[in-house]
């Protein structure tokens, strides 16, 4: 028993049974047609050679009918050419139909005479409304040539119109903006030439081509109009045209050669726009003749359906004369067919639940979704697991799929996870590679701004180490001169043995001996200035230093004074007034000297361009303005705070956000590279601390720098 429920459930089993099911069903039917059509061929001899060729004429007759009808709208829509061609079709049919309506009249019977007089009138209105679309047709054509008249000689018109008001316009346009008024004449003078009298005559000749212009398109447009609502609104308007034409010549004069050339133009424009047999006249006739064709053809439809009810009835009667005579031959046909539709049904039903029950859901569906699910296989999508149930031949593939969708996607996640690893070593590895170009390229903008920054020095450190060498030099002279002295002395002394004991010489000597040595300290000193400008500007040459415990203060005046001497270099002219108060107990901070050097000499270059440029502006309206620079130094709390205060030109707050921006600047491109603040800002960020700005344009700018003295752990100089 269980293996014959396993054997129905297979889809061979399923499918014998069906196929021995329909040819059951096929052969039963075709019993039952067979003796069933037999005995309806004797009785439907009687039907077709009696009430069929009846039937048959009134058919004609109603196609006839509508053949007439239809060749109605040719009329309308003829040329002169196939207008003949159109008339000997419509007669033709014409005549057809006549005859066949002679034939109905002579079928009919005597019950029937009713349904001939009715398609009898119809008829006769039809042949009748077509011969007055005939005549509509014939005087339309006469409309359509005299519209083709008055459409000449609109553009005749059109042409005389643009000729003369462009010429008129030109002449008067060269006449008001030049005098001439023809070429071989002297020109007018400016007050007869350009005055209100000729703007007005210029003014009113525009107004004339336009207004030429808008008549002759609506005329134009009127005939393109197919409905008379459409084409008063034309009419009105032109009008209007024409009342403004009336008063631009009427404004003209009647003497002006304009007037004169312009207003027969204008006459004929409008005798053709508004004259009673032409222009929207002559439309509004086309028009109508088209209404009332479109009437008629209505019409025609109309009798065109009263013709085909009429012949409905009259083929209705011939039906039920038919009907009465094959009734014999339906009764001996019911049982027949009683059981053919029988059959017939059980055949479709059982065809349907096949279909549906077998070859829809359980055969085609499942097929349908195994494919897709291949399908989508082969395109790589193998994450949906194969799900179909049941337990026959499709079931057994869907299970069969699934384990290689699972031994797919395994081989698939090891290809990927391959294939990333292989594209996250090459990220790597151009990561790497920018890495290290960004570092070098960094470098590379470091050294040049430091180069920049030394080029900027090197006027203000030439000042500052002549200071100290001329100190040398006059020190070394005076020395030179002390010992020369002092040598004379000590030969007046050797010579003279007998020294009195109140000879002041000795103390003399002594003088000179102390004043000697104080020009050889003096000299030292300088000699050590010098030494140490030298030595800042060449660690402000080299890359990052170390760390070391340094005087801020120091810092802060040396790169204040070298900026300003360097300011100075470039502009001899330029005078700064700086004001230092430097706070004296201020403890050494650890920092990274020529670092944080670079930050103060920036700063300071910035305050000395921006004052020097602001004194430049006022020069000429404010002469007691003074460039000002305010140094300060201060210990708050944990924090040294170093603040510079300006009177230069100050920024606006859209340029204060963007200062420390990299390549941003306000200077011209060959004054700056943009990379100063940003550097020091980098710089002080590395020293742990905070760079600030507050200014306010035409007024002050104030750099403010917060420096740790103590380091953060792990901090790195920029």
């Amino acid at each position: 028993m269980n293996a014959l429920f396993r054997s129905l459930r297979r889809l061979g089993t399923r499918l014998y049974l069906g196929l021995g099911a329909a040819v059951l069903l096929t052969v039963v039917a075709s019993l039952v047609g067979w003796f069933s059509f037999h005995r309806v061929g004797l009785l439907q001899d009687v039907v077709n050679n009696e009430s069929i060729p009846d039937m048959g004429a009134a058919v004609r007759a109603a196609q006839q009918s509508g053949s007439l009808v239809a060749q109605a709208p040719l009329l309308t829509a003829a040329t002169v050419d196939n207008l003949p061609q159109i008339k000997a079709d419509i007669a033709r049919e014409r005549d057809a139909f006549e005859q066949q309506l002679s034939a109905i009249r002579a079928s009919s019977d005597i019950g029937e005479e009713d349904y001939f007089a009715a398609i009898q009138a119809n008829a006769q209105t039809l042949i009748a409304n077509i011969g007055i679309i005939e005549q509509e047709v014939d005087d339309r054509f006469l409309l359509l040539e005299r519209a083709d008249v008055v459409k000449a000689d609109l553009a005749s018109l059109q042409v005389g119109l643009e000729s003369a008001l462009v010429e008129a316009l030109d002449d008067q346009l060269f006449f008001l903006l030049t005098g001439y008024r023809a070429l071989n004449a002297p020109p007018a003078s400016r007050d007869l030439h350009l005055n209100e009298t000729q703007i007005t005559r210029y003014r009113h000749l525009t107004n004339l081509q336009s207004n030429a212009s808008l008549a002759i398109q609506d005329l134009a447009n009127a005939f393109a109009v197919t409905e008379a609502a459409r084409l008063e609104p034309l009419r009105e308007r032109s009008e209007a045209t024409r009342r403004r034409i009336d008063r631009s010549l009427q404004a003209l004069g009647q003497s002006d050669p304009i007037s004169l050339q312009v207003s027969p133009m204008f006459d004929r424009l409008f005798e053709l726009a508004l004259g009673e047999d032409t222009g929207f006249a002559l439309v509004a006739e086309i028009i109508g003749s088209d209404s009332r064709q479109a009437a008629l053809l209505e019409t025609n439809q109309e009798l065109g359906v009263a013709l085909l009810s009429a012949v409905e009835n009259l083929v209705q009667d011939k039906g039920s004369q038919a009907r009465t005579a094959s009734a014999m031959s339906t009764l001996a046909i019911t049982t027949g067919r009683t059981l053919l539709l029988v059959l017939i049904v059980v055949s479709i039903v059982g065809a349907l639940l096949i279909a549906w029950l077998f070859v829809g859901r359980l055969l085609l569906r499942r097929l349908a979704t195994l494919s897709r699910r291949m399908q989508r296989m082969a395109d790589g999508d193998l994450e949906g697991r194969v799900e179909i149930g049941g337990a026959d031949e499709i079931a057994d593939m869907a299970a069969a799929l699934e384990v290689f969708r699972r031994h797919a996607l395994e081989v698939q996640r090891l290809n990927l996870v391959e294939k990333l690893a292989e594209e996250l070593q090459g990220k790597n590895d151009q990561l790497e590679q920018v890495l290290a170009e960004l570092e070098k390229a960094q470098d590379q903008v470091i050294t040049q701004e430091k180069l920049a920054a030394l080029g900027e020095l090197t006027a203000g450190v030439a000042h500052e180490i002549r200071n100290p060498l001329n100190f040398v030099k006059n020190f070394s002279e005076v020395s030179e001169e002390l010992l020369d002295e002092m040598q004379e002395e000590l030969q007046d002394l050797l010579g003279d043995a007998e020294i009195a004991e109140e000879d002041d010489r000795p103390g003399y000597l002594e003088e000179l001996n102390g004043d000697l040595s104080d020009n050889l300290q003096r000299i030292r000193q300088h000699a050590d200035r010098a030494n140490g400008i030298v030595e800042s500007m060449l660690r402000m040459g080299r890359d990052t230093g170390e760390w070391v415990k340094t005087n801020i203060n120091s810092i802060v005046d040396e790169h204040t004074r070298l900026a300003f001497h360097s300011a100075r270099a470039k502009d001899p002219d330029f005078q700064l007034h700086m004001e230092m108060d430097l706070y004296p107990d201020l403890p050494e901070v650890e920092i990274v000297p020529q670092n944080l050097g670079r930050v103060f000499l920036n700063m300071v270059s910035n305050a000395c361009y921006a004052t020097n440029l602001r004194r430049e502006e006022l020069q000429s309206t404010d002469a007691a303005y003074m460039p000002t620079l305010k140094v300060t130094t201060r210990l708050d709390g944990d924090h040294v705070e170093i603040r510079m205060y300006d009177n230069g030109t100050g920024m606006p707050a859209e340029v204060r956000e963007k200062i420390f921006n990299p390549f941003f600047t306000t200077k011209p491109t060959n004054e700056g590279t943009g990379l100063g603040l940003a550097l020091s800002s980098d710089i002080v960020r590395g020293h742990g601390g905070t760079i600030a700005v507050e200014s306010a344009p035409n007024e002050f700018t104030e750099m403010t720098v917060r420096l740790p003295l103590v380091q953060p752990a792990g901090t790195v100089a920029g």
